[in-house]
Parts: C-alpha cells; sequence; structure tokens
C-alpha cells in the first residue's frame, strides 16, 4: 500500500480515496496502527465537527501514530477538518488539538466590516492565492479555483507555514506546508481537474 487514508468516520473518506484511485494510486481506508505506519504517505481527511472527531481519533489510539509518521517525514496531507485538527484547538470545540502546529482555530468573523451579511458557511468555489508554492501545487497557477465547504479556518502562529490564502471578505490561511507535512482547508476530491493535480503531486511524494 502506498497511501493511507485514516479512517475515523469522516464523511468524505471513500471520495478521497476514489480519487486517488482514478489517479492510479494504491490506497486503504484503515483504522490499523501498523497499516499507518508503514504507508508510505498517509492522508488525514474530515468532514465534521473538531471534538466529535477527535474523540474518534483518540479512541482508536491514531493520535500518537499520527505524531510518530509526521515525525517520520513521510508524506502527511491533512484535508478541511484534517488540517484544523493539527493545530492546538478550536472556536468549534473545547478538546485540545493535536498541537503538531502552533496556532488556532477561527470561525469566520465578519462583524464591523463591510462584509457582515457574508454567508457563514464558505461554500462553494474561489481562489487559491499562492504565497510559497508547495509541492503539491506544482504545475497549479495563481488564482486556482478550488471548493470549499467550512465556517472555521486556521491561524498559524508561524507564519511561515502559509502556503496559500483565499479572499472571502477576509483573507483566510487555505493551506500550509512544513517540510512532509500539508494542510489544505479546501476539499480537492471535489476540486475537478485541479484537486486532482494535487492529490497526483501528493501522490508523487509518496515512493
Amino acid at each position: 500500500m502506498s497511501i493511507a487514508i485514516i479512517d475515523y468516520g469522516a464523511g468524505n473518506l471513500r471520495s478521497v480515496q476514489k480519487a486517488f484511485q482514478k489517479l492510479g494510486f494504491d490506497t486503504e481506508i484503515t483504522k490499523d496502527k501498523t497499516a499507518i505506519r508503514t504507508a508510505k504517505g498517509i492522508v488525514l481527511p474530515g468532514v465534521g465537527s473538531f471534538d466529535a472527531a477527535l474523540i474518534e481519533l483518540r479512541q482508536a489510539g491514531l493520535e500518537v501514530v499520527i505524531e510518530e509518521v509526521i515525525a517520520l517525514r513521510k508524506p502527511f496531507l491533512g484535508i478541511c477538518l484534517g488540517l484544523q485538527h493539527l493545530f492546538e484547538s478550536s472556536e468549534e470545540g473545547k478538546m485540545k488539538g493535536l498541537g503538531i502546529l502552533s496556532g488556532a482555530v477561527k470561525k469566520f468573523n465578519f462583524s464591523g466590516t463591510p462584509w457582515e451579511n457574508q454567508s457563514i458557511p464558505h461554500m462553494g468555489w474561489n481562489r487559491l492565492l499562492i504565497e510559497h508554492k508547495a509541492p503539491i501545487f506544482e504545475g497549479i497557477e495563481d488564482g486556482s479555483m478550488v471548493y470549499f465547504a467550512h465556517s472555521y479556518h486556521v491561524v498559524p502562529q508561524d507564519k511561515t507555514l502559509i502556503a496559500t490564502r483565499t479572499d472571502y471578505g477576509i483573507e483566510f490561511v487555505s493551506s500550509i506546508w512544513k517540510d512532509n507535512l500539508f494542510g489544505i482547508q479546501f476539499h480537492p476530491e471535489k476540486s475537478g481537474a485541479t484537486g486532482l493535480r494535487i492529490l497526483q503531486n501528493f501522490g508523487k511524494l509518496c515512493k
């Protein structure tokens, strides 16, 4: 197996797997610790609430495994909630995040701005504004459109982690990159050719 997709009840597991399979990558949806440790790349997807998903991860004993594979510099991709879990806390819940990255997850707040009537959640297509060209964005042009579905966004303490931003009344961090660790707020499996190229680029790192 080349890519392990961590199974903790997230709603988009199968669609992420199908996108990788369409590109020809060998994947397995699993919560088996050995399978995750021996995979060449790991994906932490996510649809749902911050606390509920963390409870599932911790009850399955997967928190330590995630820390291990990241420390071993295996390619790791957090998608949407999977990105948010990498940080220390979230305004959505009360539980501590995985704390692999310093920073917090904040809810969109447009009060006192010209965008007070902006809808939450942020749903639909929006542009990636590339700040640092992470390897997963090889061949992706600045301004490329991807699909979002979220009410919360990450605020990294270390601004050098920021790979892309996106403008939704305010500019928020839409992806991060640190060494082997990648996190994206959007859904590549719903983002057409651009999303598939991003997953292909990640898959190529898993050798």
